[in-house]
């Protein structure tokens, strides 16, 4: 792309310098990853490892080997290689599971599982563990079981989610990245439009429903990827498959997907399924953010609760109908306060217009004002501007507490008088410790200094 761009515009690039800067990168990348991380240390032959997380919490294993890392924050971790283990690492959107491990007396404590090489790494933040793991024969690996309980309902419930998806939006619907932990579940999918309100209420009835009918998960190991294709499987985004896959089934006419993550055993321990986000983060890619379980009924009492507040405030009216009443009396009032003020603000001008000054040919006025926004500030200019011919005006206010000011010059005076508003307000703005600037004709300042403000508008005659 960069390549095109820079031909449109006739100019070339160095490409040979590009992979030659790109080769060092390289080189500098592996000798600080080789700084940060010690050489495993072998502590039983074989590199192949059982994964039995689908069906237990916990088993018994041997570490294969194991390293120290040292973070980029300075602290070090222990990456932890085991012959079995029921962690599941960081794969296809699901995070990895956390626990311990127990060698005899002593409790390792898991804070991550990732996957490296094909290998399921376990990474613990324990300080000085060295001599444990070496003299460990039999360890026992446990995962944290309700952390995992909710993985599995918010992962679940995404396969379910997608597959209402495509029922209520359209088959075109795609996977483009997905993230479940203990806490959310998050999706991204293809899709050409904003999801409207009535599309994500639908979507949360069939998935709701389908937790209600408690379908109970099937499972199939191994089986020839053709064979899953003719099942009706979809993909699972960020996953890679070989020729034999594992395929999981919530009602075969409903939700049928390749993947390697865990799920719950039926939809019916999901318990509830809600969402609470929906937006775009791409050009024809949308996401949405749910959640399940105690969290979805936790967000569902709130606003409950909120609900029930605003009835009492209002006394039990309708809700919409009494808070489209309050915006309505709002705008109303807003309008009303914006006549009253320009009628201020008109009053304000003509009493200006008669403090001005000629000085040196030029109707000059320098003042502290009282008006309520800088919008206000600088309609009052124009307003003077167009009543005062050959007209210089410096104005300061208080806005919010703290110092403004505003400079406006009559375009004939300009070119006369060689003034530019914009390097004069740069000049009074030091006065309030501040900056700022704007076109020849009108510039504005602010400051934090609002003690300066009188000697600044003071300064501003001198310019003419």
């Amino acid at each position: 792309m960069t390549a095109l761009l820079a031909k449109e515009k006739g100019l070339k690039i160095d490409e040979e310098g590009f992979n030659k800067a790109l080769l060092e990168q390289k080189n500098r990348s592996r000798q600080d990853s080789a700084k940060e991380a010690t050489d495993w240390i072998e502590l039983n032959e074989g590199n192949d490892f059982e994964f039995v997380g689908y069906d237990e919490v916990s088993c018994e294993s041997q570490i294969l080997k194991y390293r120290k890392v040292k973070t980029k924050s300075g602290s070090v971790e222990y990456h932890i290689v085991l012959d079995r283990t029921p962690f599941y690492a960081e794969m296809g959107g699901q995070v990895g599971d956390t626990g311990h491990l127990m060698i005899g007396n002593h409790q390792i404590l898991i804070v991550d599982t990732k996957k490296e090489n094909d290998l399921f790494v376990h990474i613990s933040s324990d300080k000085e563990i060295d001599e444990i793991l070496q003299n460990s024969t039999v360890i026992v690996a446990h995962i944290d079981e309700e952390r995992r309980e909710k993985i599995r309902s918010n992962h679940t419930a995404t396969h379910l989610m997608l597959a209402a998806m495509r029922k209520v939006l359209g088959t075109h619907i795609v996977q483009k990245g997905s993230y479940q932990d203990d806490a959310i579940t998050r999706f991204d999918f293809s899709h050409f439009a904003k999801v409207t309100d009535e599309e994500l209420g639908k979507i949360e009835d069939i998935v709701n429903e389908k937790i209600r009918e408690n379908i109970r998960l099937e499972t199939k190991v191994n089986i020839p990827i053709a064979e899953a294709v003719a099942l009706g499987a979809t993909a699972t985004f960020g996953e890679k498959y070989g020729d034999f896959v594992r395929v999981i089934i919530f009602d075969n006419k409903f939700s049928v997907e390749l993947c390697g993550g865990t799920h719950a055993a039926s939809t019916g321990q999901i318990g509830l399924f809600k969402f609470v986000s929906e937006g775009s983060v791409a050009a024809g890619v949308r996401r949405v953010e749910a959640l399940t379980g105690e969290k979805a009924l936790l967000v569902i009492n709130e606003q409950l609760a909120i609900n029930n507040q605003l009835k009492e405030l209002l006394r039990g009216q309708d809700l919409i109908k009494s808070v489209e009443n309050l915006l309505s009396e709002k705008a109303a009032l807003q309008k009303k306060v914006e006549v009253l003020e320009n009628e201020k603000l008109q009053e304000l001008k003509n009493e200006l217009a008669k403090t001005a000054v000629n000085i040196n040919g030029v109707n000059v006025i320098t003042a502290k004002v009282n008006v309520p926004s800088a919008d206000a500030l600088k309609q009052l200019c124009f307003e003077l501007k167009n009543k005062l011919s050959y007209f210089y005006g410096v104005l300061g206010a208080e806005i919010a507490g703290k110092p403004q000011i505003a400079v406006i010059i009559d375009e004939t005076l300009i070119k006369d008088k060689n003034l530019h508003a914009g390097n004069i307000v740069k000049e009074l703005a030091k006065e309030m410790k501040g900056g700022g600037g704007g076109q020849p004709y009108f510039a504005t300042a602010g400051g934090s200094d609002l003690s300066g403000l009188e000697r600044a508008i003071e300064k501003g005659k001198s310019f003419v």
